[in-house]
């Protein structure tokens, strides 16, 4: 398949990188440094049961690529309008469209821009960026994707690489569960710079957790049918995955603008129009804008003194 992974950060390079090692024809949309980098020696893939460069090509943009098989949008949620413009005319109707992305509305915002439908998917994976063109995987790796007349194909292509997936009927729900489990940890993990396995050590950090699930009570106002057992499987994830720092954390690492807008801060929108008070997601939200600010202005510091 001709494969577009738009948007090179961990997950997008992850997933592609074992669609590129599996023999498809993939291709990454990204900044510079990692574009550079792949199309000079392919992605460097770090599994935990592989490491080695596996070939793949590289772009800053879709100008000059051809209508792809399958799209992967794996950028951030802020950047899905922009990146439905650079897809709106180089995709075909056979075009398959997999949603990556954090949040509960990418699908959505995609298609309205694009006009073409967008499987939402969620993804449970700990990844990082260890460099230009170097992705590591520290866990997981399971991809829910929802059910559409392209997904069992899909989910077919995606097991053959080594991609354990599966279909579901209520993805909307399992969206919103990853979302609470993101609300949960995500600014918690990046306003401290700490992984999830010493956060949920220090005391008051349950408590936290516990309370930003005001999220649950939003999505079933939102009409969401949502597991009983949700909070607890919340709870057992710095148990799961303790050595992983949130998406969020890694941004704010990076001096980067994050996702949080999408996730604490569309809680905080969805509660307002529902009459829900939200102030522990309010506070998680506002608490890493703080820390947006501060990265903007020591990186305006540094650029004076250089």
């Amino acid at each position: 398949m001709q494969v577009v992974v738009l948007g090179a950060g961990a997950v997008g390079c992850y997933y592609g990188g074992l669609l590129a090692r599996a023999g498809h024809d993939v291709t990454f949309i990204g900044r510079s440094a990692h574009v550079d980098a792949i199309n000079t020696h392919g992605l460097l893939l770090a599994t935990q049961v592989f490491k080695g460069y596996v070939r793949a090509k590289a772009a800053m943009d879709m100008s000059l690529l051809s209508p792809p098989d399958l799209v992967l949008v794996c950028v951030k949620s802020g950047d899905t309008e922009e990146a439905g413009r650079m897809l709106a005319n180089r995709l075909r109707s056979e075009t398959s469209v997999l949603s990556f992305q954090n949040g509960v509305d990418n699908p959505q915002r995609f298609s309205a821009v694009t006009g073409h439908p967008a499987i939402p998917a969620v993804v449970y994976v700990g990844t990082e960026m260890a460099g230009p063109g170097h992705v590591k995987h520290n866990g997981g790796g399971t991809l829910v994707i929802g059910a559409s007349p392209k997904s069992e194909i899909l989910a077919e292509t995606l097991t053959a690489a080594e991609i354990q997936t599966r279909i579901a009927d209520d993805i909307e729900s399992i969206q919103w569960s990853k979302l609470a489990t993101n609300c949960a940890y995500n600014a918690l993990s990046a306003v401290a710079c700490i992984a999830y396995g010493p956060m949920s050590q220090v005391e008051g950090t349950k408590d936290v957790v516990i309370s930003a699930a005001q999220v649950l009570m939003v999505a079933r106002a939102c009409g969401v049918s949502m597991p009983e057992d949700v909070l607890e499987q919340i709870m057992k994830i710095p148990a799961a995955m303790p050595n992983q720092m949130s998406s969020t954390a890694q941004d704010l690492a990076r001096g980067k603008t994050s996702e949080i807008d999408f996730l604490n801060g569309y809680i905080v929108r969805k509660g307002a129009e529902l009459g829900i008070p939200t102030p522990t997601n309010h506070a998680l939200q506002v608490t890493v804008k703080l820390a947006e600010h501060s990265n903007a202005a020591s990186w305006r510091s540094v650029r004076r003194v250089v």
